[in-house]
């Protein structure tokens, strides 16, 4: 028969607290380090495809933050995200962010009626169009050019992957950098 003294029940709660303690210490270390939150860059949710813009404020990414599956653009100088009326939509997918110069354009691969296509956001007039409504075969992997004007992106028109090059026209508003100088189309 086993005999519990007074002295073992006074070392289970100190075994316990240090157990404990230990435990909160570690866990304490791990996620410290980064900065969680709303307005944080990382959150405990998947983000993934970060896209970059040409003068380096503006990062893109694709976030399932709030179980949400979206869009997101943050602005690396203020350290918060900036909003994006009507990118996003309900039960639509967005993949691939690409951004312009100063992040005015993006060019993203969402869905519409169930096949993919690249789509346009347009940041300062707050709207998305779809680049590639006539294509038939699959596209993936867009990309825009600094200035706006080409998109770039992979399809499977012709059975194989290829590459197209979208040219938006010399009319549209380019995304360059204040005071740079603009050739005329020739």
């Amino acid at each position: 028969m086993k005999k519990f003294t007074s002295e073992f029940w006074l070392q289970k709660p100190i075994y316990c607290s240090l157990v404990f303690g230990l435990t909160a210490l570690l866990g304490s270390c791990g996620s410290g380090d980064i900065p969680l939150g709303p307005t944080s860059l990382n959150s405990r949710y998947t983000e993934e495809q970060p896209a970059l813009s040409g003068n380096g404020r503006f990062l893109a990414l694709i976030s399932n933050r709030n179980n949400t599956h979206q869009l997101l653009v943050y602005d690396l100088q203020q350290q918060s995200f900036i909003s994006t009326p009507g990118l996003n939509r309900r039960e639509t997918i967005i993949e691939s962010p690409s951004l312009s110069y100063t992040g005015r354009y993006i060019a993203y691969l969402t869905s519409d009626q169930g096949r993919p296509v690249v789509a346009l956001y347009d940041r300062a007039t707050q709207q998305s169009q779809i680049a590639t409504p006539t294509y038939r075969g699959w596209v993936r992997n867009p990309a825009i050019s600094p200035d706006g004007r080409y998109i770039i992106f992979e399809t499977a028109a012709r059975g194989q992957w290829d590459i197209e090059v979208l040219d938006r026209g010399p009319n549209i508003e380019l995304d360059i950098p204040n005071g740079a100088t603009v050739n005329p189309p020739q």
